[in-house]
């Protein structure tokens, strides 16, 4: 979940607690370099098993929801409103939220092979805990999948009525069962599982939260939250105040010790049961039945020195365990002192990839540096391990970057080594921007994605792939980028309407074919490639809008040449740099749009690129 600033953590350089356990040499297990991420916003995935689906009563604020209120028809144009919105509000963006699609585990389950066929093999989910929001950042349960993801919505509300805090009451619902039969599936499949824990804030219906709110002072969970005001029993007047996420009264705010250290000892505690039930289910000491690891969110906002117990605690359960970090600004103190193994690469990665590839305005010496800089900051264990992604549920998607540059002008910025200056996300929706573009792509848009995925599955880190992306889907940022899956068995309704009611494009919705199979394609160049995996990185060139590395591990190296100009590019390449032994030379094995040129000469290789292309290489011997 995306704060709107970014401020660093307070408690950065506090001293942490005594950790839980024997710490591990690295919190980086080794498996981490050779992952490739699939990013699932489960609500919109697939919906499995309609008995499931969501009902009115399930909403949040429902004093604001018509009668009239049904569940949203996977294929229709997202910008088209059903009577019950335009009931609830004149505007789309008032409404959109209130939608939902029937997502559920089931339609996870159904779609393993596709996902194994993408070659994908992690799957990072956002939110599966119940909370009544279509994204579950407002949680009600650590302890529990949202009901309405699994087969027994009204069973598994009946079991959870009793619990507490103590796990000897928790219970194992319906969709909990449903999502380790899922995680067996997808560890069949060779397929990693890491979930999202949202432990800084939670739902107004979280139990410990009702609790509170009905007994005030008398409740066991006072000590949880905090509270800015108690409610006065002799005014008629309820005057309870607490602390929300941002003052966002919503998501009231666990609090941490007095001293700013660490979370509160009850929520830790609760967190810490919770996390054990997720990693291993069966309480036997084996964790091959549960997650692989974690998401973490907005982890500034959550102390240090909980983070240090938490991940030591996390690898007491599965010293292989990876847990990721959500930070937007430079993380490298932050995974230390926390103890992480990675984070999502928006800083080291997504942020100069879209100053150079997307907006095309970074020169590419100044990308290649702020790369470099960005990556040597970490241990080379950790650079491998982090999550290099480009669009997410908190972004444009990435196509939609491409075309929205277009509008931009050009920046009249020189320090590339602050993120902000790639004016990220703030103008990126309809909502904000009447004029945003929410047609269908150019073929230059196509080109220039094509670049930016070549890029991010033969860099240093773990490629992460936001759901839809390899199947064509272009938006806005939130809530826009959070629309359903474009499945090819799914008749999806043109793009009519236009949420600010202009004049909108008549475009076609549905799966990209040619594009999913050349995400196909260029994640397997990645996964055939140990040098792609765990190699090491140098740039070769990078110049006049091109740049050229090579990642070298053992006896191999995967020279990769990327043009991001609007005009051929000559690059020229010391036989030394790459290095070219006696009889070798190189030799394509990828290319985004044809083949490049290649000439050799006993001291160097020139590459010949058209515009908006690029190619892989490898090292190979001449006949």
């Amino acid at each position: 979940m995306r704060k709107t600033a970014i401020v660093l953590a307070a408690a950065l350089g506090c001293a942490a607690p005594a950790q839980d356990g024997p710490p591990t040499e690295s919190p980086v297990p080794a498996w981490s370099s050779e992952m490739v991420w699939y990013q699932i916003f489960p609500e919109r995935f697939r919906n499995g098993d309609p008995s499931n689906d969501p009902d009115r009563a399930s909403l949040p604020d429902l004093e604001r929801v018509p009668a009239s209120w049904a569940l949203t028809d996977w294929g229709s144009d997202w910008y088209a409103r059903a009577e019950w919105e335009r009931e609830m509000s004149d505007d789309f963006y008032r409404t959109v939220r209130t939608r939902r699609y029937g997502g559920d585990l089931q339609g996870v389950i159904d779609q393993m092979d596709y996902l194994q066929g993408l070659g994908v093999n992690g799957i990072y989910f956002n939110p599966l805990f119940w909370g009544r929001s279509e994204h579950k950042y407002d949680g009600n349960t650590y302890h529990h999948i949202d009901p309405y993801f699994g087969p027994d919505p009204e069973g598994d509300f009946a079991l959870m009525e009793t619990e507490t805090s103590d796990p000897e009451t928790w219970k194992m619902t319906a969709a909990d069962s449903l999502f380790f039969v899922m995680v067996d599936a997808a560890h069949a499949r060779g397929i990693r599982v890491i979930i999202d824990g949202v432990f800084n804030h939670t739902g107004r219906e979280f139990f410990a939260f009702k609790d509170l709110y009905d007994n005030q002072q008398e409740s066991p969970y006072k000590d949880w939250f905090t509270v800015l005001e108690w409610d006065d029993p002799a005014t008629p007047e309820n005057e309870f105040d607490w602390q929300g996420w941002w003052g966002h009264r919503p998501l009231p705010e666990l609090t941490d010790t007095p001293d700013g250290t660490d979370l509160h000892p009850g929520p830790k505690a609760y967190v810490f049961d919770s996390t054990r039930r997720w990693m291993d289910p069966d309480g036997d000491g084996d964790p091959s039945d549960g997650v692989d690891g974690w998401r973490l969110d907005v982890v500034a906002d959550v102390p240090n020195g909980f983070w240090a117990d938490w991940n030591a605690h996390v690898r007491s359960i599965n010293p292989e365990a990876y847990t990721v970090a959500e930070l937007w600004e430079d993380a490298a103190r932050t995974l230390e002192e926390g103890g992480f193994s990675a984070s999502m690469n928006y800083y080291g990665f997504a942020f100069p990839v879209k100053g150079f590839l997307i907006d095309g305005q970074m020169p590419a010496a100044d990308f290649a540096a702020a790369l470099d800089a960005r990556r040597e900051a970490h241990p080379e264990d950790r650079a491998h391990a982090m999550q290099n992604l480009i669009d997410s549920h908190d972004t444009e998607r990435v196509v939609s970057m491409i075309a929205s540059a277009r509008r931009q002008l050009p920046y009249a910025r020189e320090d590339w080594e602050i993120w902000w200056d790639y004016d990220w996300g703030d103008k990126g929706t309809p909502a904000a921007d009447p004029g945003y573009p929410i047609g269908a792509p150019t073929p230059t848009d196509r080109q220039i994605q094509r670049l930016v995925a070549l890029f991010q599955m033969t860099y240093v880190g773990s490629p992460m792939v936001y759901y839809g992306t390899e199947a064509g889907m272009w938006a806005g940022d939130d809530p826009d980028d959070r629309q359903p899956m474009w499945w090819p068995d799914i008749e999806f309704d043109r793009l009519t309407h236009h949420p600010r009611g202009l004049e909108a494009p008549d475009a076609e919705i549905g799966f990209d074919t040619a594009l999913h199979g050349f995400y196909r394609e260029v994640i397997a160049l990645r996964r055939s490639h140990p040098a792609l995996q765990k190699g090491s990185m140098r740039f070769l060139s990078a110049r006049d809008g091109a740049i050229a590395f090579v990642r070298e591990a053992d006896d191999e190296a995967v020279v990769v040449v990327i043009n991001r100009s609007g005009e051929p590019s000559e690059i020229t390449l010391e036989g030394a740099s790459i290095p070219l032994n006696a009889g070798e030379g190189l030799y394509e094995v990828f290319s985004t749009d044809g083949a490049a040129g290649l000439a050799a000469t006993d001291a160097s290789v020139t590459i010949t690129l058209p515009p908006l292309t690029g190619a892989a290489f490898i090292r190979t011997g001449t006949e």
